[in-house]
């Protein structure tokens, strides 16, 4: 078992920044990946970066591309997500999830059911 513990979320204006943390506790040394989801009322989780827990790579969706950075740091078990130049429509409850390493892991991980923990969530609310 993996438990993940956000931190970071908050309410900003347009173009401010954020950087949220998701900090991994448990069976780290088996985790392949590390990722973000928002999610709005009434609509499906939305993916939003993933990086790989021991290979240098990282995946992000179109809609933040450029704009929002992944890191992580395996020696303290830690991901986190830099959001710059933030708009209204990234206004959502932002979700970090570890996925186990698995005989046909996949890369990119964008897909929610490639996770297996999922953390309590932390709201982001960008205002115009």
């Amino acid at each position: 078992q993996v438990q993940l513990v956000e931190s970071g979320g908050g309410s900003v204006q347009a173009g401010d920044s954020l950087r949220l943390s998701c900090a991994a506790s448990g069976r780290t040394f088996n985790i392949y990946a590390m990722g973000w989801f928002r999610q709005t009322p009434g609509m499906e989780r939305e993916f939003v970066a993933a990086i790989s827990w021991n290979v240098e790579r990282t995946y992000y969706a179109d809609s933040v591309k450029g704009r929002f950075t992944t890191s992580r740091d395996t020696a303290k078990s830690t991901v986190n997500l830099q959001m710059n130049s933030l708009k209204p429509e990234d206004t959502a409850v932002y979700y970090c999830a570890a996925g186990d390493t698995k005989p046909l892991n996949i890369w990119p991980a964008r897909a929610a059911r490639q996770y297996d923990y999922w953390g309590q969530g932390t709201q982001v609310t960008v205002s115009s």
